[in-house]
């Protein structure tokens, strides 16, 4: 099972099959516009414009777990675009722990371990998936993406 295997739904709840991203390098990131680390958009963004050219894309999923985002993905979504200049693709809200975590994290939280076991420790926890559909890395909230810019190019 790979990344491509999954359904998502974009900020208007709208299902589309992640397949639509195959041979692209993805960074997936648990997002939410009320939490200190905010911050981080202008830098996804400033990547996201440097490097989508080359077949980078990053997909923001807003996630009230840690109660920082707005009520819906519409909502958050047009915060980021007003706020940040987020130009990069935003879901709905999701789980991105337990039970009810949307599928798509259950597998990138399984493929990869972070600090405190599998579990999504916080907001802007980024996943790095290769341009196969495999998660290859995992940054936690506070790597600023600037930091790890190299790690994506690499990829590319």
């Amino acid at each position: 099972m790979n990344i491509y295997d999954f359904d998502v739904r974009d900020e208007n709840g709208e299902p589309y099959s992640l397949k639509k991203f195959e041979g692209k390098v993805l960074l997936i990131v648990n997002t939410a516009t009320k939490c200190g680390l905010a911050g981080q958009f202008n830098e996804l963004e400033e990547l996201y414009k440097k490097y989508h050219d080359q077949g980078f894309e990053i997909l923001g999923f807003p996630s009230d777990q840690f109660k920082q985002e707005l009520s819906t993905g519409n909502e958050a979504a047009e915060a980021c675009r007003l706020t940040y200049g987020v130009s990069f693709p935003m879901h709905e809200l999701v789980k991105v722990n337990g039970e009810n975590a949307h599928p798509l994290f259950k597998h990138l939280t399984e493929e990869t371990k972070g600090i405190l076991g599998k579990n999504v420790k916080w907001n802007f926890t980024k996943f790095l998936v290769d341009r196969d559909g495999n998660v290859v890395k995992r940054f936690a909230p506070t790597d600023k993406p600037s930091k790890f810019e190299t790690e994506i190019a690499k990829y590319l």
